[in-house]
């Protein structure tokens, strides 16, 4: 079954069980949907790559949101709430990533084979180097972060 297929039947299923959470997120990636079909050039088809696509977009959108919203304190814990069901949620049709601890176990190999220890100016080199190999399996924030800590570390 299509990812398309999925969403309208758990939009269907949301809305005879009255969810407005789940439904209105699957509202939202279809509306994500119509923006990215209308933009100028767009020649794709309506496919299961085009809905990752954009899931992933919007998810990781809504993560750095919820982040924000994190800081507010308890301002923000309503919004931080509803966006992590929301990255949660959707998170299933996108493909899985390495959790910190196996990414931070890739980051010290490749620190290692590039030889780079200490050198906080082969962040960016290091976290290419991951990229390339290991791009479809990472979250490239996290590779990020965690490359700047080892090499600051020493």
């Amino acid at each position: 079954m299509s990812i398309k297929d999925e969403l309208a039947d758990e939009l269907r299923d949301a809305m005879k069980a009255k969810d407005a959470p789940r439904r209105d997120v699957i509202r939202q990636v279809e509306t994500e949907i119509s923006v990215a079909r209308s933009q100028p050039g767009f020649t794709g088809d309506l496919d299961d790559d085009l809905y990752r696509q954009v899931i992933g977009s919007y998810v990781k959108k809504m993560d750095k949101t919820r982040q924000e919203y994190l800081e507010l304190g308890g301002r923000g814990e309503t919004m931080a709430a509803k966006l992590a069901f929301e990255v949660e949620y959707l998170s299933r049709w996108l493909p899985k990533k390495l959790d910190e601890e196996a990414t931070r176990e890739l980051v010290r190999e490749a620190i290692e084979e590039l030889g780079v220890a200490s050198d906080e100016k082969a962040a960016g080199r290091v976290t290419g180097h991951l990229m390339k190999r290991h791009g479809s399996d990472l979250n490239g924030a996290v590779v990020s972060r965690l490359v700047r800590e080892q090499l600051t570390a020493g």
